[in-house]
């Protein structure tokens, strides 16, 4: 009977790769994204609740607060990364040839600029940035 490293290259073996090489950080990566989208969706909705209004002048100001900011931010980042993490995988299960590789491109591109655009408005509220 054959143990599993005799059937690895000895490269592999000695990097303790497998056949993807880095599925299992991208792995982590959604699970993490996923538990701490779940914990700041939970303060999101429970804070938005409190602020008993969602005329602007109240969501401005409940903007404006330094910790709902800063976690709003972190929200953001966080949801962008986990839709790039996901919608990458779906590219790649499903797309082949060079079209694959430009979608990836594309789809990171997209993923950081609704991040940075999220993130920056955000800042822009909190800091009274006038428009």
């Amino acid at each position: 009977m054959t143990s599993n490293t005799q059937l690895r290259s000895p490269l592999g073996a000695a990097l303790g790769l497998g056949a993807a090489k880095s599925g299992v950080k991208h792995w982590w990566a959604q699970r993490v994204t996923a538990v701490a989208l779940t914990l700041l969706g939970i303060w999101f909705v429970v804070s938005l609740a409190l602020v008993g209004s969602f005329e602007l002048a109240a969501i401005t100001q409940w903007i404006g607060n330094l910790c709902n900011a800063t976690l709003l931010a972190l929200f953001i980042a966080a949801l962008a990364y986990h839709s790039q993490l996901g919608v990458q995988v779906v590219i790649e299960d499903y797309v082949q040839g060079a079209l694959k590789t430009i979608l990836i491109v594309l789809s990171n591109f997209l993923h950081v600029a609704v991040g940075a655009l999220g993130v920056v408005s955000v800042l822009r509220i909190a800091f009274g940035v006038a428009a």
